[in-house]
């Protein structure tokens, strides 16, 4: 599979487009301004206390305050306070592997035991704000670099059980335990599969020097205040993405083509050369079809190659997908063409909840099969098209009403782009006026300007209206030319709506109405 990330910097921000083997299955916007990101860590201040819910609303900076549930809060939450204040009040360097932890909070414990004093706490953002919520908090502090993830506070060592190898999980945790700094916990993550000691230490490093800088910024820092960023959200997507697979990556800015050259030098040496700076002039998005295919796959219906086609309702709680055949026909039997149709929309399904990134429940209603096993092909294949989301899911099965439901985690708002635009004739009404009705509009206008003093007036229309004012010997137009006494011209014009005319004097300048 080719894997080519195209980067479209723009005055409002920066876009970033995913293709697998040519085709859109990611889109990301990243604003100018952006903040509030997932990842990023900020000293809040808690504000309020809620017993009922166990949980607490935090003031981070955003408009309305985030929310923190007592099973975000980290069994080190103490620990977490505890060093919170010791980073603020600092007075020389703070060397965190003297740290002394607090002991762990209990999994049933009340909010008001940890946070009733209503301190300043270091948090990090787990969901972006979506609609009227703010950003959903969470203590549970991770710094995640290519190949490991480091967690402080505790001396755990995971490696991911996508490492299947029971050989090469105990090499890296054997590794791991050889070079982890004290008061931390490290993730190994799946990408360090193969790596040595010194591209896992490296690595490492680059987290601990990133947790020294949490340390600097909290100094003297007063809530709410954003304490150390998640990295942009293309770099973010380089360090979570980035395998052989990728051959591919066109920048139309010229300081993110250099950041993102660096980085990719830093973290993958012999891939800097993927990067390429374009400057050909027209759009990057309409150069490498992206646009094309932005305006296809958004909208409430999506049109699959075979004739199939999907379409996509949204409420507040869950989507809705339904499938439907068109005039799919692969053979005459028709348990063979559900299946076909089905397989084929499960893949266009994968890629649409990436896309649009879709969260919270998902209700796709199949066509009809009578056969188990080819449910059980349905399943099958839908949880390997979705192997590829990063997101947590899960496929549960078909139900006997024929509806298989997932559930997909949702980080930020849902991408909605809308792909149409409004008619310039009905102004998205879908009714126009009749040219009966028009005629006497044109004249209204015609007899205001003449009474005006207006001379030598000419009328620009649409070709079809032109015909109508002009059909006969005794037509509209002449009729219009005996009344006002004047010669009335008429031109057509290619480029007007039906609907759509406009007045010109004698020096074809237009007279605005």
């Amino acid at each position: 599979m080719n894997k080519e990330l195209i980067i479209n910097a723009v005055s409002a921000g920066v876009e970033i487009a995913l293709l697998e083997d040519k085709k859109l299955v990611e889109l990301h916007h990243e604003k100018a301004d952006a903040s509030f990101a997932v990842g990023d860590l900020y000293l809040g201040k808690v504000k309020k206390l809620i017993p009922g819910l166990n949980a607490a609303f935090v003031d981070v900076g955003f408009e309305k305050d985030a929310f923190l549930h007592y099973t975000d809060l980290s069994p080190y939450a103490r620990s977490l306070l505890k060093f919170t204040q010791q980073a603020m009040n600092a007075q020389g360097d703070f060397d965190f592997a003297q740290f002394q932890t607090e002991p762990e909070i209990i999994k049933t414990g009340k909010i008001n035991e940890v946070l009733g004093q209503k301190p300043n706490i270091l948090v990090q953002i787990l969901k972006e704000p979506i609609a009227a919520k703010g950003p959903r908090l969470s203590c549970e502090i991770s710094l995640p670099g290519r190949f490991v993830v480091v967690t402080p506070f505790n001396d755990i060592i995971a490696v991911s059980r996508k490492i299947h190898s029971s050989e090469e999980r105990k090499r890296l945790n054997k590794i791991v335990e050889a070079i982890k700094p004290k008061n931390f916990g490290v993730i190994v993550r799946t990408a360090a599969e193969g790596k040595n000691t010194a591209e896992l230490h490296e690595d490492l490093n680059m987290l601990v020097e990133s947790w020294k800088n949490l340390q600097h910024n909290l100094k003297d820092a007063t809530a709410p205040a954003k304490i150390l960023s998640e990295q942009t959200k293309t770099t973010s997507m380089l360090r979570d993405l980035l395998n052989e697979d990728f051959n591919r990556i066109v920048v139309n800015d010229k300081n993110i083509f250099n950041d993102t050259r660096n980085y990719i030098q830093k973290i993958a040496p012999e891939k800097k050369e993927i990067v390429t700076l374009y400057n050909n002039g027209s759009s990057i998005f309409d150069h490498y079809g992206v646009t094309k295919q932005v305006k296809a796959s958004f909208g409430k219906t999506v049109n699959l190659p075979s004739g199939a086609y999907l379409i996509i309702e949204h409420t507040e709680a869950l989507h809705v997908i339904d499938v439907n055949s068109g005039y799919k026909s692969v053979s005459n039997n028709q348990e063979m063409n559900a299946l076909e149709t089905n397989l084929e929309a499960a893949a266009e399904i994968a890629r649409q909840l990436r896309l649009r990134d879709l969260g919270g429940i998902i209700v796709v209603d199949f066509i009809d099969m009578k056969l188990p096993d080819n449910k059980r092909k349905l399943i099958e294949a839908m949880e390997e098209f979705m192997k590829a989301d990063r997101a947590k899911h899960a496929v549960l099965p078909i139900s006997k009403f024929g509806l298989m439901q997932i559930t997909r985690q949702r980080m930020k708002p849902e991408v909605n782009i809308n792909t149409q635009e409004v008619c310039p004739t009905c102004n998205g009404t879908g009714k126009i006026s009749s040219t009966l009705v028009l005629e006497d509009e044109i004249e209204k206008n015609l007899s205001y300007l003449v009474m005006q003093k207006h001379k030598g007036l000419t009328i620009v229309v649409h070709p079809i209206i032109y015909a109508y004012l002009t059909k006969g010997w005794i037509s509209i137009r002449r009729k219009w030319s005996w009344k006002y006494k004047q010669k009335i011209k008429l031109k057509a014009d290619n480029n007007y709506y039906l609907t759509e005319f406009h007045f010109f004097d004698s020096n074809d300048e237009e007279i605005k109405l």
